[in-house]
């Protein structure tokens, strides 16, 4: 399992995004370009001609000049500044200052004699070298503005996915891990997956010495397809892929490739191919493929669709490769039935390798790499608890060594013990406890309901047995009953199916059993056990009316990536006995369910008394309590492969 994952050399950092104080931001900037452009600096205030007059004839000017034929800027007396305060403010020239436009018919000569005559200094400007004078501020403050604006928002204007100006949105945001780096991922640090890492040892000798394989004329598969279920370390694998060869690794998700404007998903394949071939030897991995590979021809936009364009190039990019291109694509997803078929072919992604989940003994050493670093209690047992978490995946694992040092924190202990993990455990599958208040009848309602889940399971050899019965609350549930089966089993028979739907019918058959009725809070199972015995009579042929037939009646929607297509492909009369028969698989699982609780009433009841005691009971207790009218502990029936499966009430 990984050590911690080498930081990428260079990733980009994505500008900061326009937050509403931004635009308020640019609204102060625009009002104040604005009021300068209006009211610029050293212009003078404007007086009427009269009040010019009055104050040329009392005597109170200083200086004037005429200012082309039509203006005149003046400036009183230093003395009217210091004493004339008030009558300033009335004109409205509290700096002094003022300008004063012409009558088209007034003389200038008249002008210029009775500003002599007074003993006011009198001077003559061009009206352009004025102009810039007076303006020549304004001018530059609003050029620093502007240019703050600019750069201030010019950032927020870059490619989101990092690049820089707007021309730089084809380039490849993939980000960049360094060969050298002394924390890379190797296949030491994957556990388990031993399968796939042999499908993938040829990937890594051909990066570490390609001529090996051309002087042979093997070509390498140019690209490699993980699949499998979320959280079983697809993208762990490809890190230790490139590891393990010493070789340059870009990684860069699906839906980073598409962006808002057409045309840019195929610029950064180019750009993201481009540079690994510079690299070369490189590994490139593209997780969650399908994002940008679904079916071609389901998208609304045809040929012009940016996904399409995107895939197109892709695939175009991929099959350019040369013999001596030493660039390997790997590829995640966990939906290859949705992917383009000639994404599928050879030549392309020829390489499919499957991650399953981890067996115990993986596991178990998932386990010792996430509490390593953890402080353990003397009564914890590893392996024990990988037994007992069959289904689980890597990061399940994670999450669940994560859950019981939280737990045992809240309690201010200094380990962490058994009883933390079990409740994490809990907490992961079947959700956190919730405050319900339930009467005393409703509890021995829900006690009945998963009672009768538990001994009908108990009494059905084929079924798998109950880990644990509760009637917490928690989640979206009243009560449950925790299915964790003790080993994967792959084959499944009628007989198992029908186990199963007995026992999903248990809950309701106690009811009608008790209370005589049926109430609401049997939806989930009934969903639950209509779905499996559809798909054992349209998929597994497990019906003698129909016979060895397979009917598809799913609707593939256009929109998740399947071509348009007619939903199904039998008729009206199929589709009648299809119902039929569906209904009779579970009538028959719901009379064999009455039957058992009708003729072990008393261990029925024994249950119900012991869960409104303790509220839960594990699955040794239950073998106790189910032990007269099951003699020897039937074994567990063989699991699944998915993960522990409650059944809610």
């Amino acid at each position: 399992m990984p050590r911690p994952n080498p930081r990428p050399l260079k990733k980009p950092k994505p500008p900061a995004p326009i937050f509403p104080g931004s635009v308020f931001l640019l609204g102060l900037i625009a009002v104040a370009v604005l009021a300068v452009m209006l009211f610029p600096f050293g212009a003078s205030q404007s007086i009427r001609y009269d009040q010019f007059e009055k104050l040329l004839n009392e005597n109170k000017l200083k200086k004037v000049v005429l200012v082309g034929n039509d203006r005149v800027l003046g400036d009183v007396r230093d003395e009217m500044k210091l004493h004339g305060e008030e009558e300033l403010r009335a004109l409205k020239i509290p700096s002094g200052s003022f300008s004063v436009r012409l009558l088209p018919a007034q003389d200038r000569k008249d002008l210029y004699e009775a500003v002599k005559a007074r003993g006011v200094a009198f001077d003559t400007e061009d009206d352009r070298a004025n102009w810039f004078g007076q303006n020549f501020m304004s001018f530059l403050f609003a050029t620093v503005l502007f240019m703050m604006l600019i750069s201030f928002f010019l950032p927020r204007l870059r490619d989101p996915m990092g690049g820089g100006m707007p021309t730089a949105f084809g380039r490849s945001p993939a980000r960049k891990y360094d060969k050298n780096a002394k924390t890379r991922t190797t296949f030491a640090d994957v556990a388990d997956m031993e399968s796939a890492k042999r499908e993938l040892q040829e990937i890594v000798d051909f990066l570490r010495s390609p001529e090996k394989f051309l002087k042979l004329g093997a070509q390498i598969p140019k690209g490699v397809l993980l699949v499998g279920p979320p959280g079983t370390g697809k993208t762990l694998l490809a890190r230790a892929v490139a590891g393990e060869a010493n070789a340059q690794f870009f990684s860069i998700n699906g839906a980073e490739f598409i962006q808002m404007f057409v045309g840019v998903g195929a610029s950064r394949v180019r750009d993201l191919f481009k540079n690994a071939k510079e690299n070369a030897p490189c590994l490139i991995f593209i997780d969650e493929i399908d994002a940008v590979g679904r079916m071609r021809g389901a998208g609304v936009g045809g040929g012009s669709d940016e996904r399409e364009q995107t895939l197109n190039q892709i695939l175009g990019e991929m099959d350019g490769f040369t013999a001596t291109d030493a660039v390997i694509v790997i590829a995640a997803t966990n939906r290859p039935d949705v992917l383009d078929t000639a994404l599928l072919r050879p030549g392309r992604f020829d390489r499919h390798v499957t991650i399953e989940r981890p067996t115990w003994k993986g596991r178990l050493d998932i386990l010792k790499v996430h509490t390593r670093n953890k402080p353990l209690g003397d009564d914890v047992d590893l392996e024990a608890l990988a037994r007992s978490t069959i289904g689980m995946t890597g990061a399940d694992l994670r999450n669940l060594a994560n859950e019981a040092a939280l737990l045992a924190a809240r309690e201010n202990k200094s380990r962490i013990d058994k009883s933390d993990f079990h409740a994490a455990m809990d907490r992961v599958i079947l959700g956190p406890k919730r405050e319900e208040g339930l009467t005393e009848a409703d509890k021995r309602r829900i006690a009945y309901h998963e009672a009768g889940h538990a001994l009908v399971a108990f009494l059905e050899p084929e079924a798998e047995k109950p880990h644990k019965v509760s009637i917490v609350p928690r989640s979206q549930s009243l009560g449950v009953n925790l299915i964790a089966p003790d080993e994967i089993r792959v084959q499944k028979g009628l007989a198992y199916f029908k186990a199963k739907l007995a026992f999903m019918m248990g809950g309701r058959a106690a009811d009608r059993l008790v209370y005589g009725e049926t109430d609401a809070g049997h939806e989930s199972d009934l969903k639950q056990a209509t779905k499996l015995a559809r798909y054992m009579v349209t998929h597994w042929g497990m019906s003698d009316r129909l016979g060895p037939m397979s009917f598809r009646v799913g609707e593939e929607h256009v929109f998740l990536g399947k071509e348009l297509q007619e939903a199904r492909d039998f008729s009206e009369g199929t589709m009648q006995v299809i119902d039929e028969e569906v209904s009779k698989l579970l009538r028959e699982a719901d009379a064999r369910a009455f039957e058992h609780l009708s003729q072990h009433r008393a261990t029925m009841d024994r249950i119900v008394d012991a869960l409104l005691q303790t509220e839960e009971l594990d699955k040794k207790e239950l073998e106790a309590l189910v032990a007269p009218v099951v003699p020897a502990a039937q074994p567990s029936g063989a699991g699944t492969s998915a993960a522990p499966a409650p059944t809610r009430a």
